[in-house]
């Protein structure tokens, strides 16, 4: 082997087809680590829960439960929600969605289970298993080859009749166990097809366990958007809207103009009957907000949520916003922060 290394000595080479095999096997065990741990990642972002998880493995211990990320943000909104109170907006929204979250979080959980079981579990045994063996066929093979080369020296070398003939002997035997040899990693090698097509149906269940994973939560979120529209039309519509629809804490009035003027559905969806009506009548009406505005100067009112004002129209006034009183204080005020009350 050295003497080969240093160029001194002579190599029986391989078959083409035995080395295309060999490069094959020794690709697909490449990918298919890559592919597996980054699988794994995906499935468990956090690397101290997946050393956790592979210790308790090797252990052969289960490891303890506890509750994944959707799953811990679920429970902090129900406790939010209750604390704030199930009976205001902002409480029991969070609820519905902490209870979304939760479910999310199942879903995660069988997300992870099947995956494991359908996917990572063949290549995992693969790597562990049927590439473990065929390395060690591979490294036989090559202390076959050895000893054929290093026959074959010896029968150059070899200068008497008798020593001819016993080297001429060890180069048949080595020759037999190398060609033998041979056609075992072969065999073994030509298995490597077999797996790309096991491979291929446990990447058809992955994927089938993605897609139950991801429909379950669409589905989930569809159901809590349907859930939170029994909700005032504004709420709906300052967080269903893209950026540039006017959030909470906007300072600059001419933004909310230009914003609503952008997405005329916006203003359609908010204006509500109840709005267009105060706008065409003259009189007032109360109303209550529902998030808290900072007025960006002294010819508008800075709102809080959940209190109640007196709000009116007056002759010229943008449609975006209304007249807000509270006590002796009076000032402009949006609209999309209010909810009319009966």
């Amino acid at each position: 082997f050295t003497e080969e290394k240093l160029g001194q000595a002579e190599k029986t080479e391989l078959d083409a087809h035995l080395e295309n095999l060999l490069s094959k096997a020794e690709c697909t065990k490449l990918w298919t680590e890559k592919i597996m741990k980054q699988t794994e990642v995906l499935l468990q972002p956090n690397p101290n829960a997946r050393i956790e998880e592979f210790v308790y493995e090797k252990l052969d211990r289960k490891a303890p439960s506890r509750l994944n990320n959707p799953e811990q943000l679920g429970q902090y909104m129900i406790d939010a929600g209750n604390e704030f109170g199930p009976g205001t907006a902002y409480g029991n929204a969070l609820i519905k969605c902490g209870e979304t979250q939760k479910r999310i979080g199942t879903a995660d959980r069988e997300l992870i289970q099947t995956s494991a079981i359908n996917f990572l579990t063949p290549l995992r045994n693969f790597i562990e298993g049927d590439y473990k063996t065929i390395t060690k066929e591979r490294k036989l093979l090559q202390n076959k080859r050895l000893d054929l080369d290093a026959a074959k020296t010896r029968l150059k070398k070899a200068k008497v009749a008798e020593a001819r003939a016993a080297s001429e002997q060890e180069v048949r035997i080595t020759q037999s166990e190398f060609d033998r040899q041979a056609e075992i990693t072969r065999l073994l090698l030509e298995g490597i097809s077999s797996t790309h097509a096991h491979h291929l149906r446990c990447l058809n269940d992955f994927v089938e366990a993605q897609m139950t994973y991801y429909a379950q939560c669409y589905q989930y979120m569809l159901d809590l958007q349907k859930q939170l529209g029994s909700f005032p039309s504004t709420f709906l519509s300052n967080n269903n809207q893209s950026s540039s629809a006017p959030v909470p804490n906007v300072s600059a009035p001419s933004v909310l103009a230009s914003a609503s003027a952008s997405l005329p559905s916006v203003s359609n969806s908010v204006v509500t009957s109840g709005f267009s009506e105060l706008k065409s009548l003259s009189g007032s009406r109360k109303a209550r907000v529902l998030y808290d505005y900072d007025a960006a100067n002294s010819s508008e009112l800075s709102l809080l949520a959940d209190e109640v004002i007196t709000v009116y129209s007056i002759p010229g006034m943008d449609s975006d916003w209304l007249m807000g009183e509270r006590g002796n204080q009076k000032g402009k005020v949006p609209i999309t922060y209010l909810e009319l009350l009966n």
